[in-house]
C-alpha cells in the first residue's frame, strides 16, 4: 500500500477543519456564495444535533432524532474528507491528516470546537461508565440518562456545570428542569434530593435570566452550590468531593444518579500548530469581529475553537458564520473584510416538560432578543421553537447555508 505520505498534496481553494454545525453551515454558505473547491476534514461518519441532546436526557426526544449520516448532511458541491487533523503547517498553507495525507489551502477555516476532557476529574470516566452516571453531552450518555432519571423515585441526584471555557456551559441545568417537572407530576419530588453543582457566583450571570431560573429553582426545591468545583469521584461508592468559594472548602456528597458536564479545553493540535495566542488559552487567535487570526490573513476561525469573547455556545454559529463567510469572499474578490461579528450567544433552557426560557446576549452580558423583546420570560412557544422548530430548522436550512 502506497504511504499517502509520499503522495502530493491535494490543493484546494478553502479547507475547513470539523464538520460539525459551524464547520458545515459556513461551507454552506461559501458554496452558495459561488465558491468552489471546498474541503471539509472530519472524522465522524455520524453528525449529530447536539441540543437535542438535553431534550434526549429529560425525555423529551428520542436519540434517533438526533442524528444523521454525515454524508447525507455535507452541503452540496462540498468535497467531505472522512480524517482527523493531525498538525496545520500555517508558514506552508497546508495541513496534515492523521493518516498523512496532506491538504494545500488558499483559506483555512477551523471549526473544530472543543475537547471534553473526561480524564480532568479523578474518576469521572468510572462514573459515567458506572449504572449511576450520564450526561447530556455525549450521545450515549444521553440515552442513557433518560431512563436513569424516569427511574428515579428517591434518592439524591446531582448535575453537575463545568468551569469555563466549556460549550453552552448552562445546558447541564436543562435535564435537571425537565426531571423535576416529571418527578412533580409524578408526586415523587419530594422524595427526592436534586442537587446543582454551579461554578460561578450565580446560577446563570444575568440578572433577567437568574431571576427566571431561580424562580423554578425555588420551585422545584433544587439546592444549589454556586463557585463549586467536583475535584474527585468514586464511583463504586456513588460518592464525590466538591469544593466551594476561594477557599476551596471541601465537602463530600453521596448520590444515586450523576450527571456531569465534563471540563473542556482547546483542541490540542491548534497551539501545536502555532495558532492560539498567548492569551488565548489554546484557542484559535482571531480579531473577534471579523473572525479572521490575527497573524495568518488567510486562516479564519469560528465556533467553540475560535478565541471570541462571546459565551461558547452553538447559538452563537448562525451570525458567526454569516460574517466569517461575507469576510472571506470579500478577501476572495480582493477587497477588505467589513462584516462585524457582534458577539451573540443564546442558551434556550428547558425549565420545564413543556416551557423554555430564551437566553440571548452579546459579549458584555447584555440582553440581545431577536425573537420578541420578553423571549427571556418562561413561555410554552420557547419550548416549541427549542424542541421542534429548530431541529428543522438545522437540518434542512442551517446545514446548507440557507439560514
Amino acid at each position: 500500500m502506497d504511504d499517502p505520505r509520499n503522495a502530493p498534496a491535494r490543493r484546494a481553494n478553502v479547507v475547513v477543519i470539523g464538520g460539525g454545525n459551524g464547520g458545515l453551515s459556513v461551507a454552506g454558505r461559501l458554496r452558495r456564495a459561488g465558491v468552489t473547491d471546498i474541503v471539509v476534514v472530519e472524522p465522524q461518519t455520524d453528525h449529530y444535533y447536539k441540543p437535542l441532546f438535553s431534550h434526549v436526557a429529560g425525555g423529551t426526544a428520542r436519540a434517533s432524532q438526533t442524528v444523521r449520516p454525515q454524508a447525507d448532511v455535507t452541503p452540496r458541491g462540498v468535497e467531505w474528507v472522512q480524517d482527523a487533523v493531525a498538525s496545520v503547517q500555517p508558514d506552508a498553507d497546508q495541513v496534515t491528516l492523521g493518516r498523512g495525507k496532506r491538504l494545500q489551502y488558499e483559506h483555512l477555516i477551523v471549526a473544530a470546537g472543543i475537547r471534553q476532557d473526561w480524564d480532568a476529574v479523578p474518576g469521572l470516566p468510572a462514573a459515567m461508565l458506572s449504572p449511576a452516571g450520564a450526561s447530556n453531552y455525549l450521545f450515549d450518555l444521553a440515552a442513557k440518562a433518560s431512563p436513569l432519571l424516569r427511574d428515579l423515585r428517591r434518592g439524591t441526584v446531582v448535575f453537575v456545570q463545568p468551569p469555563g471555557p466549556a460549550s453552552c456551559a448552562g445546558a447541564a441545568q436543562k435535564p435537571m428542569y425537565q426531571a423535576c417537572a416529571y418527578w412533580q407530576r409524578a408526586g415523587v419530588l419530594a422524595d427526592i434530593r436534586v442537587v446543582l453543582l454551579v461554578p460561578d457566583p450565580t446560577i446563570f450571570g444575568i440578572p433577567a435570566i437568574d431571576a427566571e431560573l431561580d424562580r423554578m429553582i425555588a420551585e422545584y426545591g433544587i439546592e444549589v452550590h454556586t463557585d463549586a468545583r467536583v475535584t474527585e469521584i468514586d464511583a463504586e461508592r456513588r460518592s464525590l468531593i466538591f469544593t466551594t468559594g476561594t477557599t476551596g472548602h471541601a465537602q463530600s456528597l453521596d448520590y444515586d444518579a450523576l450527571l456531569v458536564e465534563p471540563p473542556q479545553s482547546a483542541p490540542p493540535f491548534i497551539a501545536a500548530s502555532g495558532l492560539a495566542g498567548p492569551d488565548s488559552a489554546g484557542f484559535v487567535d482571531v480579531d473577534v469581529r471579523t473572525l479572521r487570526h490575527a497573524r495568518f490573513r488567510n486562516v479564519w476561525a469560528l465556533g467553540d475553537a475560535a478565541a471570541t469573547t462571546n459565551s461558547k455556545s452553538g447559538g452563537a454559529l448562525r451570525t458567526q458564520t454569516k460574517v466569517l463567510a461575507q469576510n472571506l469572499v470579500a478577501v476572495l474578490r480582493g477587497r477588505e473584510p467589513r462584516a462585524r461579528y457582534d458577539g451573540y450567544g443564546v442558551c434556550p433552557f428547558t425549565v420545564s416538560r413543556s416551557t423554555a426560557v430564551f437566553a440571548e446576549f452579546d459579549d458584555e452580558r447584555r440582553l440581545t432578543p431577536t425573537l420578541w423583546r420578553t423571549s427571556y420570560r418562561e413561555s410554552r412557544l420557547n419550548w416549541i421553537i427549542d424542541r421542534y422548530v429548530f431541529p428543522q430548522v438545522y437540518w434542512h436550512l442551517i446545514l446548507q447555508g440557507r439560514a
